[in-house]
């Protein structure tokens, strides 16, 4: 009997069948425009082993002004027809099925050429579109139906077409972005009148027995956005028009609303899909922030769509359905929402990979092998670069310990999972208690190692951290000063009033568990009032009229920094901007480019500028100390000195932000080496 019975049905779609309700959903990885196809075929093969039912490629162009970017990834050529069939092959040998989503950016195309329903330009590309005139269009419909039949030819086992998130489709809808007053505008019979044919054209082309999933965007997020009885009104023609599944697109990618960062609750969005069932007779796919088997169940179970799509939970763990299939889900990599990797990279132009699995998208490069001979090997420090070292060392047959002086797994990790909207990090620590146990690692916790603990083994790696550095502020020792450590740990009281010394990702973290009471990510209700999300069948778009309503701040917080750049500029690429949207919110008040002066019973005192001018007491109750880390590396020190060899990783080699990306790829590529 499985514990996922919904979840591991097979989905009968007449001409062919699914072996469970699983989708991987489209993910831009990168991997096509290397033009390594054995690389991209081998990541899909090692998803499809895993047992996915159908996974969607990252987005392929139709044509070059409907490329994400210039030179983006598609099929123009018999050549590309032949190396994409390097991929279908793959996949079907590892019995899997995929499909290639075609995707038109539209006007968020990063170049000059691009193409749009109206001359509207993007609040997030640089480059105003060229208006379509009648003819230009029924070229973009041609050129999508030609990408679809030589998917086909492909070995392709379906397309999905990108309707949603804001895309070309998606921009002929709404009033937002389509102001033409012909037979492609106006009233929103001629409004949808582009993915009716987009997708009733597709399926002529491609015959009966070809998956045709349409992406319908069923919450717009947007200003002038599409109400519910359109959304319906749209999903029964799609539905007439020849579609075999409609998959579920959530907020376009210009929209003020997080939808898939880590502080959105799980299945934050399932509710708008299950309002479509019923109203269609065609299989429906959820999405949005569903990363373990339970959740997925869950949303089945309560009725809210056929299908679950998961996206970044497969480039977390391939073996996810594997796994849960056979009671291991303890094992399962977690998703954990932070962007860090996959998003953060696409959107600067970088080969995505995984937070969690350094290995995603390097599956042919980063191999972890058998070692042909079994070392010993200590670990010291239990956080992130320390553990995945350590587990990937043991899987390759080594004999491993683990030291450190807390008394548990998880290092930082352990203070991060302490910030509201940073929940998932309790799921990451679990895992690696799960996987150091299946792994038979030795475990040395609440000791300090020593030269003399260590003689012995072959190779020591040193992965203990960081140190909180010294800001050397006047009156930094009096009693109303913290270290982060000291909050986040929850081993000093805070006052009401509070200014944080630095202004990096930590100091963020703190300001947010500063103002937070109770965390919204628990609470589905509490965060969309915060965001001020409704109900689409009420509210154009999904956009309640009043606003974001975020409780009121736990405490009256500063946040400052010596830079005068503006704060949480380098934060992730694609979740900063929530970071600093959170705290305004909650009325955080952000100064940057000061000097810290002194700091007394009154506060702190700061100026601003190479003069030191305007200075100003910022009063406060409490001050705490977020000023950066340098690497903890005395131990590595000692131990070269003495002779021994040393490996030194994570924040003991760089200190940077607490880089756990970093970490965790270094102590992976390290252990795969030994």
């Amino acid at each position: 009997m499985t514990q996922y019975p919904h979840l591991l049905t097979p989905l009968d779609l007449g001409f062919t069948k699914l072996k469970n309700r699983v989708l991987m959903g489209s993910m831009h990885t990168g991997l096509e425009e290397t033009k390594d196809w054995n690389r991209v075929a081998e990541f899909y093969a090692a998803r499809a082993r895993g047992g996915v039912a159908l996974m969607v490629t990252g987005g392929m162009a139709p044509n070059p002004e409907g490329g994400v970017f210039p030179g983006a990834a598609g099929l123009y050529t018999d050549e590309d027809i032949t190396n994409h069939k390097v991929v279908t092959d793959r996949v079907h040998d590892a019995d899997g099925k995929i499909a290639m989503q075609i995707l038109h950016a539209g006007r968020y195309a990063y170049a000059p050429n691009c193409v749009a329903p109206s001359a509207i330009k993007s609040p997030i590309s640089p480059f105003p579109p060229t208006e379509l005139d009648a003819d230009g269009i029924e070229k973009q419909i041609n050129d999508i139906v030609t990408a679809a039949m030589r998917a086909q030819e492909a070995g392709y086992d379906g397309v999905e077409i990108m309707g949603s998130e804001g895309y070309f489709i998606n921009q002929f809808l709404v009033t937002h972005t389509n102001k033409r007053t012909d037979d492609w505008g106006g009233a929103y019979e001629n409004r949808m009148r582009l993915p009716i044919e987009v997708v009733r054209r597709v399926r002529e082309a491609v015959g009966n027995d070809f998956i045709v999933i349409y992406r319908l965007s069923m919450i717009d997020l947007v200003p002038n956005g599409s109400t519910w009885e359109e959304v319906v009104q749209l999903a029964k023609a799609i539905e007439n028009a020849g579609a075999t599944i409609l998959n579920t697109g959530i907020g376009w990618h210009e929209a003020r609303i997080p939808t898939i960062a880590t502080s959105v609750p799980r299945r934050a969005f399932t509710w708008v899909t299950k309002k479509l069932m019923g109203e269609v007779q065609i299989p429906i796919i959820t999405s949005n922030r569903i990363n373990m088997p339970d959740v997925a169940e869950a949303v089945l179970a309560d009725g809210c769509a056929d299908m679950v799509s998961m996206a970044r939970p497969f480039l977390a763990d391939p073996d996810f359905v594997a796994k849960a299939a056979s009671g291991k889900s303890a094992e399962i990599a977690p998703c954990i929402a932070c962007n860090q990797a996959c998003l953060d990279h696409t959107f600067s132009g970088k080969l995505s990979s995984c937070l969690v699995n350094p290995r995603a998208c390097h599956e042919t490069e980063l191999t972890v092998e058998p070692s042909d001979a079994t070392k010993k090997i200590a670990v010291v420090g239990a956080g992130p670069a320390g553990l995945s070292a350590a587990i990937t060392a043991a899987e390759r047959g080594h004999q491993v310990t683990i030291f450190d002086k807390a008394s548990e797994l998880g290092g930082q990790l352990n203070m991060a999972k302490q910030v509201p909207g940073k929940e998932e990090f309790w799921g990451l620590v679990d895992y690696y208690k799960t996987m150091v146990a299946k792994a038979g690692i030795t475990l040395s916790l609440g000791t300090t190692a020593t030269e003399d603990a260590l003689t012995g083994y072959d190779d020591i790696i040193i992965a203990t951290g960081v140190a909180p550095r010294d800001p050397a502020i006047p009156g930094q020792n009096g009693p109303n000063v913290l270290s982060y450590i000291d909050v986040l740990r929850g081993k000093a009281e805070v006052g009401q009033t509070v200014a944080i010394v630095g202004a990096g990702g930590i100091g963020f973290d703190v300001a947010e568990f500063l103002v937070t009471d109770e965390s919204p990510t628990e609470d589905l209700q509490e965060w969309l009032q915060e965001w001020g999300v409704g109900d689409p069948a009420d509210t154009r778009g999904g956009l309640r009229p009043e606003g974001p309503k975020p409780d009121a701040p736990a405490r009256q917080v500063t946040l400052l920094q010596r830079k005068s750049e503006k704060l949480g500029k380098r934060l992730g690429k694609t979740t900063g901007w929530i970071h600093r949207a959170g705290l305004q919110m909650k009325n955080v008040q952000m100064i940057g480019g000061v000097n810290y002066e002194k700091i007394d019973a009154d506060g702190l005192h700061i100026s601003h500028g190479e003069g030191r001018e305007d200075p100003k007491v910022i009063e406060a109750d409490t001050i705490v100390l977020c000023a950066g880390q340098v690497p903890e590396r005395s131990l590595a020190d000692t131990l070269t000195e003495a002779g021994h060899k040393v490996h030194v990783i994570g924040g003991a080699d760089v200190a940077a932000e607490l880089d756990a990306k970093r970490a965790i790829d270094q102590g992976t590529r390290l252990a795969a080496t030994l």
